[in-house]
């Protein structure tokens, strides 16, 4: 292992980070430059990109239109976070951490920013009373596992999926250390789902729509190079269940479609995805 690098006393930032990300990585928040954010016609404005943490939102919306509520209509707008899009001061006035997801919420008298994609979760699912239990000890579980994945999420998307494929220099203890974190956290899931059918019981939650993007895009080997192999999913018979059953989900396919290149850069209408998805 190198000992080539040496932490000074006070760290500065006086050079690049290096690797994909360089051009946006910085040790200070606020805005870059000043850019207004479009708004839409329906009660819910999204400003996302469909990454695991994007698709979060777009799955619960589509989720929530799939079931009959059509008070959740919402217009998508993407946010290209390669091009610095999440550093405008429109952005920022929404979310002054500059990540996606973000939401306005415009359907009562006055708008309401909801950032951080478990809580645009928790607060679709309390405004519409749906895929969250009321009660305990249900509604806790149904907690319990959301915020398990959200604090997990870090360790597969930032530690992981960084070190192993994108970081300009692979190293040994970084990239050991996450995909042992990673997969001991796809265990954990795996022992739940051996015994329930979802993560908070044998009913669908938000606990599964935070899970589901990451989890399953790793299962699937969509994520990260060869990771999928890397780091043997095969083992986790009951995720691949349990990705299976929700892959096949109206709602979920839809969800993973948007604020992409490749599927639905922006929506504004479900008849926007009548060229990409088969009606049924």
């Amino acid at each position: 292992m190198s000992q080539d690098y040496v932490p000074p006393k006070v760290w500065t930032w006086d050079k690049p980070s290096g690797g994909a990300f360089a051009s946006l990585n910085r040790p200070v928040a606020g805005a870059t430059h000043d850019k207004d954010l479009p708004v839409g016609q329906h009660p819910f404005q999204l400003y996302s990109l469909g990454t695991p943490n994007g698709q979060k939102a777009t799955i619960m919306l589509e989720e929530l239109l799939e079931a009959g509520v059509s008070g959740a209509e919402y217009d998508a707008w993407m946010i290209p976070i390669m091009d610095g899009d999440q550093f405008s001061s429109g952005f920022v006035a929404i979310n002054p951490n500059s990540k996606i997801p973000a939401l306005v919420d415009r359907s009562g008298a006055e708008p309401v920013r909801v950032f951080e994609s478990g809580a645009i979760l928790m607060h679709l699912a309390e405004k519409f009373d749906m895929f969250l239990p009321r009660e305990n000890p249900a509604r806790a579980e149904c907690l319990s596992w959301l915020f398990w994945q959200v604090g997990s999420a870090p360790f597969m998307g930032g530690g992981f999926g960084h070190f192993y494929h994108y970081a300009p220099t692979k190293i040994e203890y970084a990239i050991d250390r996450y995909a042992m974190e990673t997969k001991r956290l796809f265990d954990v899931a795996n022992r739940r789902l051996a015994e329930s059918r979802f993560l908070a019981g044998e009913d669908y939650t938000i606990a599964d729509i935070a899970a589901y993007p990451w989890m399953g895009a790793i299962h699937r080997g969509d994520a990260y190079g060869d990771a999928a192999t890397f780091l043997s999913m095969h083992e986790y018979e009951h995720v691949g269940r349990w990705v299976a059953e929700i892959d096949a989900r109206p709602g979920a396919r839809r969800g993973r479609l948007v604020n992409r290149t490749d599927g639905l850069a922006e929506r504004h209408d479900a008849r926007d995805f009548d060229a990409l998805v088969p009606t049924d």
